[in-house]
């Protein structure tokens, strides 16, 4: 049991470094000469912009923005509260109320990495002042850790649903 709750533990806690990783790395959108995220766009390592209100589909941005940072902070809650209810509840109940703000931080990350594939060509195209050179990039990494972080804080929220407390 104790390999099992030691399992657990380290499976959270990474799924929040995912979660932070790709928050907050500049990573989302790639290329040779250039990398984009959703707080700005860099060329040549040196010139960055901030993506601010003067981006076209500034709303859309902040969408993702919003959903990836309650995402992370979710998954910090959902961690605390597990804590909190190792010692509290009784034995033989399930860890619901985790594994609810889990699914809710697995729902949010999903959303976020949604709208941002979806409108990315869109930002793009309506941005061109920023965009010119990133035409030709990629998803970064630090989108594909978002995806990973979703399917990771899945799976947690359902081993909270499933597990119960045992002596």
């Amino acid at each position: 049991m104790l390999v099992l709750l030691a399992f657990i533990i380290v499976f959270h806690i990474t799924s929040a470094a995912l979660l932070f990783v790709a928050t907050i790395d500049n990573a989302w959108w790639v290329g040779e000469e250039f990398f984009a995220d959703v707080w700005r766009v860099c060329v040549n390592n040196t010139n960055c912009t901030e993506i601010d209100a003067n981006f076209q589909d500034y709303a859309t941005m902040q969408a993702v923005q919003a959903t990836m940072i309650l995402s992370t902070i979710l998954c910090c809650i959902a961690f605390l509260i597990f804590v909190l209810q190792l010692f509290c509840l009784k034995q033989g109940e399930r860890f619901v109320l985790t594994s609810i703000i889990q699914l809710m931080s697995c729902l949010c990350v999903m959303i976020a990495a949604s709208i941002y594939t979806d409108r990315r060509e869109d930002l793009h195209r309506k941005n061109p002042g920023l965009y010119t050179v990133t035409l030709d990039g990629s998803y970064g990494y630090s989108f594909i850790l978002a995806w990973v972080a979703f399917a990771f804080t899945f799976i947690s929220g359902l081993m909270y649903l499933i597990l119960r407390k045992r002596k």
